[in-house]
């Protein structure tokens, strides 16, 4: 399996700096608690240095940027990061899913980076970030079936189904982390300038708490447009 962004996305967002984390061994009943507990206590801290509104973050500001120039309303469609980052400020904490879930979500706010966990077993063949066709299928959260604006970023795979749309807005249910999920890819995404060294932070991170957590060992990368693939 290959993981890659089309060379249409890194002609038009050379910017962007994608990390990618490959695990097998995953197990429901893993707690990380207390790495999510310190991922949290590290955004809450930053949000009180910072005055607490994310819109003012340059990661965020770099996603909704780009977010414009795809033709979308920044203040409509948020990237999964900055939606994330405005839940924990008006609530303080986000609801428990599923503990591999919990972590990318504690890892995303700490970071103010998108990071998106697909289930392997759902995904046929390659997996791409490209411009939508229109005529791949995505499947939402509550089974529905909806088709992508031709243009729009999706993830999609071999069988042309969209697991993700509007590039870092919205996952699909179909291949998310479910209580049997066993193989996961993890892809986070940024824009910023000072992305290269935080992604590489964020993959240790990830890294570190797979290896103490749950006793894997996962493989990683950082992407870029000399090295724009990842492979399995």
């Amino acid at each position: 399996m290959r993981f890659a962004h089309s060379p249409q996305l890194w002609r038009d967002f050379p910017q962007l700096v994608p990390g990618v984390l490959h695990a097998k061994g995953i197990a429901a009943e893993i707690s990380a608690e207390e790495t999510v507990r310190q991922l949290c206590a590290r955004t809450a801290a930053r949000s009180a240095e910072g005055g607490g509104q994310e819109s003012g973050l340059p990661q965020i500001q770099a996603w909704r940027r780009t977010f414009a120039a795809l033709g979308l309303k920044p203040t409509q469609y948020r990237c999964a990061a900055e939606s994330l980052l405005r839940r924990f400020r008006k609530e303080g904490s986000l609801p428990r899913i599923h503990p591999l879930i919990d972590l990318c979500n504690a890892a995303s706010l700490a970071f103010a980076i998108p990071v998106g966990v697909f289930d392997l077993a759902r995904i046929s063949g390659d997996l791409w970030v490209r411009y939508a066709d229109g005529d791949e299928v995505y499947e939402t959260f509550a089974g529905d079936e909806e088709r992508p604006e031709p243009g729009e970023v999706i993830f999609a795979d071999d069988a042309r189904r969209a697991h993700a749309r509007r590039w870092t807005n919205r996952q699909s249910g179909h291949s998310a982390v479910r209580e049997e999920t066993g193989e996961v890819l993890i892809v986070a995404e940024a824009l910023h300038e000072t992305a290269p060294g935080e992604m590489a932070e964020l993959m240790d991170v990830l890294t570190d708490a797979l290896r103490t957590d749950w006793s894997v060992t996962p493989c990683s990368a950082v992407l870029t447009p000399a090295a724009p693939a990842f492979e399995l």
